[in-house]
């Protein structure tokens, strides 16, 4: 198969994170500057009292909350894919790990308070 420049017209919706992107203000903004100011956006809503690790934090309570994070982190950080493996499901897995320890990293601040 030869490769060929995929443009948005071929995946419709999908964002390309080395693309432009536009920043609400009708301006588009280069390469990852759209990921930093999200990034700073997130900093400064944890600043402002809108933490969400708490909340994490209670709703991972108790027996069933401690078995949910069991399940998620085998099913997925504990999982190992053989070398045949196709490239879109290691991506698929390494996005689902990703999701995961970003839950149980914020579990952990919640923990921690």
């Amino acid at each position: 198969m030869a490769d060929r420049d995929h443009s948005d017209s071929d995946h419709p919706g999908h964002d390309h994170p080395g693309r432009d992107r536009p920043d609400g203000g009708g301006r588009e903004r280069a390469g990852w500057e759209w990921l930093e100011a999200e990034a700073a956006g997130s900093r400064a809503a944890i600043a402002g009292g809108n933490d969400p690790a708490p909340s994490f934090a209670r709703c991972f309570a108790g027996p069933d909350g401690g078995r949910v994070l069991a399940v998620l982190r085998t099913m997925t950080l504990d999982r190992a894919l053989g070398p045949d493996a196709p490239d879109a499901t290691l991506r698929h897995l390494e996005g689902q790990r990703q999701l995961v320890a970003t839950i149980l990293a914020l579990v952990a601040r919640g923990r921690a308070g």
